[in-house]
């Protein structure tokens, strides 16, 4: 049975925040809110609940495209190459806000990572999630929680979610309803922004 907590975006209690950080520590996996969908995540630095969010997803965790969720830009360059300033004023400009950017990794990536080139950072504008990252210190390893239903790709009522990864994870924050769009995802890796998937946060701004 997974804890069920409620905490409030606008001011998340401190207690509360401390006793999902203590899950993520001891290898467990949490559905938490994002400015985008609700994620399964866990502590970027834990083998064993990497592996556990790549069995949930069906999937080898070498062959996995997670994104690393971060408090702040100076948390994004523990983990990536160092960027040129157009890249940076781009990183600065949209973010924190609704929009996964991929960029080359550097040698400090879990050594699950360490094949991929490149990893897709994340710095949602959500005070739940940021809060949880700065609290634990290291990125969360995160993915965003689809649904079967075939009209509703992304389950939005934290009381849904309960109800169906109840046995599944350890954790489930209820931070009030979802947004039902993923975020944009621009590869910053080459030459010129490329958008790989248009989501909720504009590509105006490109």
């Amino acid at each position: 049975m997974a804890q069920f907590v409620k905490i409030y975006p606008e001011n998340p209690n401190e207690k509360e925040i401390n006793k999902v950080v203590e899950v993520l520590r001891n290898g467990g996996l949490i559905i938490y809110p994002t400015d985008t969908v609700y994620g399964l995540g866990c502590d970027i630095t834990n083998t064993k609940a990497l592996e556990r969010i790549a069995r949930l997803k069906g999937i080898k965790l070498d062959k996995a495209n997670f994104s690393f969720v971060c408090h702040d830009l100076s948390n994004i360059s523990d983990y990536i190459k160092q960027i040129d300033t157009a890249t940076f004023k781009i990183l600065k400009k949209a973010l924190p806000g609704p929009y996964t950017f991929i960029l080359p990794g550097n040698n400090n990536l879990p050594k699950e990572f360490r094949k991929k080139k490149t990893v897709g950072i994340r710095v949602p504008d959500n005070t739940i999630a940021r809060e949880i990252v700065r609290k634990l210190g290291n990125p969360i390893v995160s993915t965003s929680i689809y649904d079967e239903d075939e009209i509703l790709e992304y389950t939005t009522d934290p009381e849904l979610i309960l109800e169906k990864w109840d046995n599944k994870v350890d954790l489930i924050i209820d931070g009030g309803y979802g947004d039902n769009q993923a975020s944009t995802v621009i590869d910053l890796s080459g030459f010129e922004p490329e958008i790989i998937r248009e989501g909720k946060g504009s590509i105006d701004i490109f």
